[in-house]
């Protein structure tokens, strides 16, 4: 069982939706400013419906052919995507979704429709209370309102984009009862230099009902690269840490399977390997030196600098450990764990060919900010702060479920980034101040929050296990205090 298929569980209940009827009217991408708060008497607030095809256009007009995904991710609209596919497929898809299996359907964006591949996706983190079956094992039928789901634009013609993109991502925030933090932390990620996916808040219907409110968060691939590095051509691997404990590197298979990239091209692996070789050979006082050759330090020290203070203890810092005789949650004991069984994830490697440099991009941050003033989840929280190393580098347990994990430090890669203890501090200072202030942020968390206030009451009429507006203004004034004490902490 891989550590990335775990997260703390906060149940979502059975839907009940055969009985809500849908009004008409024709949702439109929002702008903020004219988002105004929901009336307080129920029969002010209709249900939304799924939008309308208005009346075609001249060709020449900005659709999703020609279009650049900037609009999409537009921090100033709330855009609406309706998905239709058959009854017949759409039951498939809600008795397993685990199975995470595409089916044919139909995506309509501003009056303009075109055919896709639709799937619901995740991992057990995704499904946690959603499914019928084995918690573990993914299994089951859906028994949520709503679920991550992701759309293959590509889907009958290798060529097809949409506004650019080849597929989209309706993350559930299933687990983010505010649901601002993938939103905040990938804007604060890219504001400190990091390359990190774009992400806003989307309102998806399914076969003309209204699932809710989603985080529609870039898709890190080819394009993504393209657009972030001087050189975007070169290899991207998703979860694959370049050197095993021992520092020696990984096989040319591993590399191959963590591939995103270049994959029918007959890849090259010449440049992850040899950072991994520089890595691996050097002394401890050449690695500094290594480091400086192969990454621009300024980027990751950034990317350790928000990634610790918004506490993403599900991310590339949390070194899970699995294997010996221990059992899944670690109870066996973790002297019998071997080091080399201990890996991160949730991110991506990029390779620049032309600059020969290494990159690191963040994913999946639906649990960071979680575990900020207290350790509730019983699985992410990580117990050094950056730097610090338990246990003699050897794997102990932790959290409320007893999990085994390591000191991220005790890699070579992130040991020797965690010795540039001036330059990180100046980033530090610089976040604090810059793009984490309270006045930064808490202005961008009212904005967004008036843009999708009214889809909040209207995602809770239609659906009882989604919050009621007035839960989700509390969580949000929780979250800003948690913001708070994350500043006051590091200041």
């Amino acid at each position: 069982m891989s550590p990335c298929l775990i997260v703390a569980a906060i149940s979502c209940s059975s839907a009940n939706t055969e009985d809500k009827q849908q009004s008409t009217g024709e949702p439109q991408a929002t702008e903020i400013e004219e988002q105004q708060p929901p009336e307080e008497t129920p029969e002010a607030k209709p249900e939304p419906s799924p939008q309308e095809s208005p009346t075609p256009e001249d060709e020449e007009r900005i659709n999703y052919k020609n279009g650049e995904a900037s609009y999409i991710f537009d921090q100033a609209k709330l855009h609406t995507f309706e998905l239709t596919l058959s009854e017949q497929d759409l039951a498939y898809l809600d008795s397993a979704p685990g199975l995470e299996e595409y089916v044919p359907g139909t995506l309509t964006f501003e009056g303009d429709s075109m055919p896709v591949g639709i799937r619901y996706k995740g991992s057990v983190g995704a499904w946690v209370g959603c499914l019928s079956g084995d918690f573990f094992e993914a299994e089951g039928e859906k028994t949520c309102s709503k679920l991550s789901t992701k759309v293959k634009i590509n889907w009958e013609d290798s060529d097809d984009t949409f506004y650019g993109v080849k597929k989209l991502q309706f993350h559930s925030q299933n687990l983010d009862p505010t649901k601002m933090h993938e939103r905040l932390g990938y804007w604060l990620f890219r504001e400190m230099g990091v390359p990190a996916p774009r992400s806003v808040h989307a309102r998806l219907f399914i076969n003309g009902q209204y699932t809710g409110i989603f985080a529609l968060t870039e898709q890190i691939d080819g394009r993504f690269t393209r657009g972030n590095f001087q050189d975007g051509t070169g290899n991207l691997y998703k979860e694959i840490w370049p050197i095993r404990s021992n520092g020696e590197p990984r096989s040319d298979g591993e590399y191959a399977y963590a591939l995103k990239t270049n994959e029918d091209e007959d890849p090259s692996f010449e440049i992850i390997r040899s950072f991994a070789n520089d890595m691996g050979s050097a002394t401890e006082d050449e690695r500094i030196q290594v480091v400086q050759q192969w990454m621009n330090m300024d980027e990751v020290l950034a990317y350790a600098v928000v990634d610790r203070t918004i506490r993403n203890d599900d991310g590339v810092f949390h070194w899970y450990c699995f294997g010996g005789e221990s059992s899944l949650l670690g109870r066996g004991g973790d002297e019998d764990i071997p080091a080399e069984a201990c890996n991160p994830h949730n991110y991506y490697w990029y390779e620049d060919p032309t600059e020969k440099t290494m990159h690191l991009i963040p994913w999946d941050l639906d649990n960071a900010f979680e575990v900020i003033k207290k350790e509730t989840n019983p699985v992410i929280p990580i117990k050094d702060d950056w730097g610090e190393k338990t246990n003699d580098c050897k794997p102990f347990v932790y959290g409320g479920w007893g999990l085994a994990q390591i000191s991220a430090a005790c890699d070579k890669i992130i040991g020797t980034w965690a010795s540039f203890e001036n330059e990180h501090q100046q980033l530090l200072d610089a976040f604090i101040q810059g793009p984490f202030s309270k006045e930064i942020v808490e202005e961008l968390l009212d904005t967004w929050a008036a843009q999708i206030e009214i889809s909040v009451d209207q995602a809770h009429e239609v659906h009882d296990d989604q919050p009621s507006v007035e839960e989700w203004r509390r969580t949000v004034e929780r979250f800003k205090e948690d913001l708070e004490y994350a500043r006051n902490k590091n200041d």
